[in-house]
């Protein structure tokens, strides 16, 4: 994580190792982490906890007990071993109940879980990991919460900790590839962070042309190809609804292409990523409540920027090619006026019925120039509408299509990776209140219910037929307003960022 660490000197993520010790008891570390579950007759230590209730003189689950603990999922206990164990310091987090016998772990928790407990010990120096772990994708899934939950982002902050909230990561596994499982949770987690980095970066930081500076860095070091379309570029090659979304703004917009390439590679993929560094809602104004957190309205695009740094670092059998739409939507004297018309990238005109409406406009520019790369697949995904957080709510993402079954791989693959994501329909009888009396289409239906649905209508109008096209609204779930709950911190959560590159890996595998 140097490079991103330089670039944008904020936030630090924990570098994690593997141990292959099968005796927790002795291990040295600063704190030692243990799972259990609830039971018909009290707390069970889960496996990796072997040897422990031994060493404490068989008084863990009674002490525990004392403690007032249940085993319930994100239960946190802390005892200190008074020189039993070598760690000064066991904490104990809850799983649940127990899987039943034969079958194992559920990955989401575990990575729920290691979250969690390290969360729960910002401020320590060595924590080990004696969570389940007997197989590769356990050890991987422990290892990727650990580091997420050990995210801090404290660029401007002027007093208190400035250093990471744990300094090593240990995980405590004998299981075969549990290596490569733990160094693959590193690569992704390194993305993730970054994706966080920048979805709480604020807008006076973080404007266009600086997030296609990191993009053109980043990406370069990782080996991509990247091309970077300035302003100029932008209204010579016709990207009209890019173009008419940061006029507004004294950060004129962007358009960075990013492209992976696999020599062995069968398939390629396409992402397109909503980037408004800052949304204002334009000549639309968005109330004071609705516009303090819009400097989250880049997730997509930050989403789209860290999978293909992923892909590429795991070296995955696939062509992957991302575009960032980068704009900041602003009111001024320049800005696009409601009633205005511009003529996208795919030669159709567009009605500008609300200026704050206008993620959509630079993704049909983003999705028409990715059609031309002649991908298998073209995903976008975007903080598009609020009413995707009142349909789904803050943690669960809207996903659409154009394929059915397309859909629904891409929820099956967010749900492998722990992140909520729900099937959407596109209802044909929605697509006439896109008509417009002046222009082929407007950006805005006049009913305001089923508004994610009709947004992403609009969206499939400008993908060319015969290409498979799914889109993910992830308005909530980029941006947690909350509290912080497992491995997700307050703040920007890098929603989506890891399913994107699932499915990547989904597509290598074929």
């Amino acid at each position: 994580m140097r490079t991103v660490k330089a670039l944008l000197a904020s936030a630090y993520v924990t570098t994690v190792r593997l141990n292959q010790t099968d005796n927790a008891v002795s291990f040295d570390s600063d704190a030692l982490v243990v799972g259990v579950h609830t039971g018909p007759d009290g707390l069970i230590a889960a496996p990796g906890a072997e040897g422990l209730d031994e060493a404490l003189g068989g008084r863990l689950a009674v002490t525990l007990a004392g403690m007032g603990a249940k085993g319930k999922p994100g239960e946190i206990s802390k005892i200190p071993t008074f020189g039993a164990l070598t760690a000064p310091l066991l904490v104990a987090v809850g799983l649940g109940d127990a899987p039943a016998e034969g079958a194992g772990h559920d990955a989401e928790t575990l990575r729920r879980a290691a979250g969690t407990a390290v969360r729960a010990l910002a401020g320590t120096g060595r924590v080990a990991l004696a969570l389940p772990a007997a197989s590769a994708g356990d050890a991987g899934a422990v290892a990727l919460g650990a580091l997420l939950g050990a995210y801090a982002f404290t660029r401007y902050r002027t007093t208190g900790e400035q250093t990471a909230p744990v300094d090593e990561l240990t995980v405590l596994s004998g299981a075969e590839g549990a290596q490569a499982a733990v160094e693959r949770a590193t690569t992704l987690a390194e993305s993730v962070s970054l994706v966080r980095d920048l979805v709480n970066t604020p807008p006076s930081h973080l404007w266009p042309a600086r997030f296609a500076e990191i993009a053109e860095r980043l990406g370069t070091e990782a080996g991509l190809t990247v091309e970077v379309l300035d302003e100029t570029a932008l209204k010579e090659g016709g990207y009209g609804g890019i173009v008419a979304v940061g006029q507004g703004s004294v950060n004129p917009p962007r358009l960075v292409r990013l492209a992976y390439n696999h020599p062995e590679a069968g398939t390629t993929l396409a992402y397109v990523g909503k980037g408004i560094t800052f949304d204002s809602g334009g000549l639309s104004l968005k109330p004071t409540a609705s516009m303090d957190w819009m400097k989250s309205d880049m997730g997509g695009a930050g989403a789209v920027l860290g999978a293909l740094l992923a892909i590429a670092g795991l070296g995955l059998k696939v062509n992957a090619v991302g575009y960032l739409c980068l704009a900041e939507n602003m009111p001024s004297g320049t800005a696009q006026r409601p009633s205005d018309v511009f003529t996208s990238f795919s030669g159709k005109t567009v009605e500008v019925l609300d200026t704050d409406a206008e993620g959509r406009l630079v993704l049909i520019d983003g999705i028409a120039r990715a059609a031309q790369d002649e991908p298998d697949v073209i995903v976008d995904v975007a903080t598009l509408t609020g009413a995707q957080i009142v349909a789904l709510g803050w943690r669960t993402a809207g996903v659409m299509a154009n394929d059915d079954a397309l859909r629904a791989e891409v929820v099956e693959t967010a749900a492998e990776q722990g992140e909520g994501a729900w099937p959407m329909p596109l209802p044909d009888e929605l697509r006439k209140g896109l008509d417009s009396p002046v222009a082929d289409i407007a950006n805005l239906h006049p009913e305001r219910f089923g508004g994610m649905l009709t947004a992403a209508i609009f969206l499939r109008e400008f993908v060319p037929d015969g290409v498979r096209w799914a889109h993910i609204d992830m308005a909530g779930p980029a941006f947690n307003k909350g509290e912080p709950h497992g491995y997700t911190p307050k703040g920007g959560t890098g929603a989506i960022t890891r399913t994107l590159v699932g499915l990547a890996e989904r597509y290598a595998g074929e």
